[in-house]
């Protein structure tokens, strides 16, 4: 399918058939990025949408045992 690119204000722009918005999915937003010479429109994801994919819970290992136990009683001098 070729588009024509067309002259917005200073940049260059080009408009999307709703068909093909529609088959793939794209909303309000969009991801771009470059490979190369290619240009990828991706649907935007949420933010820090897989921000937590890489936490592994160490459920042998308590929390509160790692922090040291005070030495006495004696209440601290600032």
């Amino acid at each position: 399918m070729h588009i024509p690119l067309r002259k917005i204000g200073n940049s260059k722009g080009i408009i999307l058939p709703a068909a093909l918005i529609a088959a793939c999915g794209l909303k309000s937003e969009v991801e771009l990025r470059l490979e190369g010479k290619t240009i990828i429109i991706e649907p935007a994801g949420k933010s820090r949408s897989d921000w937590f994919d890489a936490y592994v819970a160490e459920s042998d290992m308590d929390a509160w045992s790692t922090i040291p136990q005070d030495e006495g009683t004696d209440e601290w001098d600032w």
